[in-house]
């Protein structure tokens, strides 16, 4: 069913941008500044247990502010952006209601899109087909289902990476479901959706030079491929979580998963990491530069920004 018409009149602001920019220091810079309380827009965060690869604030960062739709689900759960939209919008009625403002921080675009665009009907899937694809994907890998999904939806195969398993699932699964392919059943879909109304929104897009935002990935790369990461994959692989799933299947778990197995060693999967980074970083900066109402502000000019907010907050 689609979303009800929702008219948010308070104010709401949003901080968006590519993995490693920095949206998280910041974040707790606006928070403390104008009594926010934190949305994560991370459809990684979400996941319990999964810490160090998703790049969570620490405990300590979220008892300075409170944060929300953080390890909200295990690893083996589905979790997807209908879900986010109805968790995001009952959060931010809450924190209005304490005379607060939400700020939501992410840099899950398609999370952004269906809170503030709407979401259409999902489609549901018999578990029987849901179970074939997986057992196909591992038996014969990401690269023979994309080119599947190519010849039956190829608008869906160029927006989809092969390395996105579960959108890459999502789009046969829709296909076999109904015999549609996604890219339709969206176009179909948006003519009949309601979107909630923000009538005070700011979307702010963060970003810096190609160089300095590559430095970033491979510093935070290094520092996440450490022993530390190591034991937190091993201790999901021991609580039963297996490898296929597709968080497990995620940036930076899917690269120490290959180290554990060793299918590669440590410095091919940091090399790894740091490449499928930059390509994420990449198509994020593309999706949000996509987005008219985004505000770009340099991550490295706070105080303009802080600016910025404080001018759209007392207007």
């Amino acid at each position: 069913m689609s979303i009800a018409p929702v008219a948010i009149t308070a104010p709401v602001l949003a901080l968006v941008g590519p993995t490693a920019i920095g949206k998280t220091a910041l974040s707790l810079r606006i928070a403390t500044r104008f009594r926010c309380e934190i949305i994560s827009m991370d459809s990684m965060q979400v996941y319990r247990y999964m810490d160090i690869g998703t790049a969570k604030a620490s405990k300590e960062e979220q008892l300075l502010v409170p944060h929300h739709l953080i390890d909200r689900v295990d690893p083996d759960e589905q979790y997807d952006a209908a879900r986010f939209v109805k968790d995001a919008l009952a959060t931010i009625a809450g924190i209005h209601d304490r005379g607060h403002i939400p700020l939501l921080t992410g840099g899950t675009g398609l999370y952004l899109s269906a809170l503030v665009n709407g979401m259409f009907d999902i489609v549901k899937v018999p578990d029987h087909i849901r179970t074939h694809l997986r057992q196909r994907l591992d038996q014969e890998g990401r690269e023979a289902l994309h080119r599947e999904l190519m010849t039956i939806d190829q608008e869906s195969s160029e927006r989809i990476h092969c390395n996105d398993t579960q959108r890459l699932l999502r789009g046969l699964e829709i296909f076999q479901a109904t015999g549609i392919p996604w890219s339709q059943h969206v176009r179909r879909q948006q003519q009949h959706q309601v979107a909630p109304s923000f009538f005070r929104l700011l979307l702010v897009g963060l970003t810096c030079e190609r160089e300095m935002l590559y430095d970033r990935i491979q510093q935070r790369s290094i520092s996440m491929m450490r022993d530390e990461f190591a034991q937190e994959v091993e201790w999901l692989l021991a609580k039963g979580y297996q490898a296929k799933l597709p968080s497990m299947q995620s940036i930076g778990y899917r690269h120490m998963l290959a180290y554990l197995a060793g299918a590669c060693d440590r410095q091919t999967a940091l090399a790894s990491l740091i490449r499928d980074t930059r390509r994420y970083a990449k198509r994020q900066l593309t999706w949000f530069r996509n987005q008219q109402q985004v505000a770009w502000h340099q991550i490295d000019q706070p105080d303009t920004i802080i600016a910025a907010l404080d001018r759209f907050l007392n207007t």
